[in-house]
């Protein structure tokens, strides 16, 4: 018999949307204020771990066909790769720079090489905590 959790997924749907929301406003403020690719990813995750909780893992992995294994491998070169480039010119290991440009929509804008350190953290804490929780999830 097949429960019928049309209640659960609706809200669920409307809970990842705030939670996704969220993830990314304490992403994008972190290199100014408390937040930042650890707490960013770790929000963004949660989002990921609700839908694996809600729909079976194959639905999920049907809407979201990314290997979480990959993501994480990719967000520690992207990690490494904005801390190692400086040294390339000359400055330190984990330099980083910023500066202000005239984007066309948001106008005068503050743009610095931390967030690409920050959104390869991002990248490697969802790829790690998804692979612990479907891990987890396949040993039933």
């Amino acid at each position: 018999m097949k429960i019928n959790d049309v209640i659960l997924k609706t809200v669920s749907q409307a809970g990842v949307l705030i939670i996704l929301t969220f993830g990314v406003y304490l992403f994008l403020s972190g290199h100014n204020q408390p937040g930042g690719g650890f707490i960013g990813g770790l929000v963004l995750a949660t989002a990921f771990v609700l839908m694996f909780l809600t729909f079976d893992s194959e639905t999920v992995n049907k809407a979201i066909p990314f290997d979480f294994k990959k993501i994480s491998a990719l967000g520690v070169l992207l990690a490494f790769s904005s801390s190692a480039l400086p040294m390339f010119f000359g400055q330190p290991f984990m330099s980083q720079t910023f500066g202000y440009f005239d984007l066309p929509i948001f106008g005068k804008t503050e743009l610095a090489t931390v967030t690409l350190f920050e959104s390869g953290v991002a990248l490697t804490v969802i790829g790690v905590v998804v692979n612990i929780i479907t891990s987890i999830s396949e040993d039933e």
